[in-house]
């Protein structure tokens, strides 16, 4: 069993008021859940509107199948956004 998380710090710099940035992430994090069957959650930066970290959690089999769930939330982010993502910390527990 392996159990793998990561944190992704996107920049959204249209984003004007938590309202819209809670209707971004919201949006973002329901299509990723439905896509990817991964817990998903805000868990930094909830008072700055133009800045978004998500947290991602999986447990899988292996680590390269651990390493593809994150690298396809991660292409699934990029794609279905116009914000930059700025940061990537990724963590696999064996």
């Amino acid at each position: 069993m392996t159990v793998t998380t990561a944190s992704v710090k996107i920049h959204l710099p249209w984003v004007h008021s938590l309202k819209e940035k809670r209707m971004v992430v919201k949006s973002l994090c329901a299509k990723i859940r439905n896509q990817f069957n991964v817990s998903v959650a805000e868990v930094d930066e909830q008072d700055i509107h133009q800045i978004a970290v998500l947290g991602f959690a999986a447990v899988t089999t292996d680590n390269a199948q651990a390493d593809s769930i994150l690298d396809n939330v991660i292409n699934f982010i990029e794609s279905n956004t116009e914000g930059e993502i700025v940061n990537i910390e990724r963590e696999i527990v064996l």
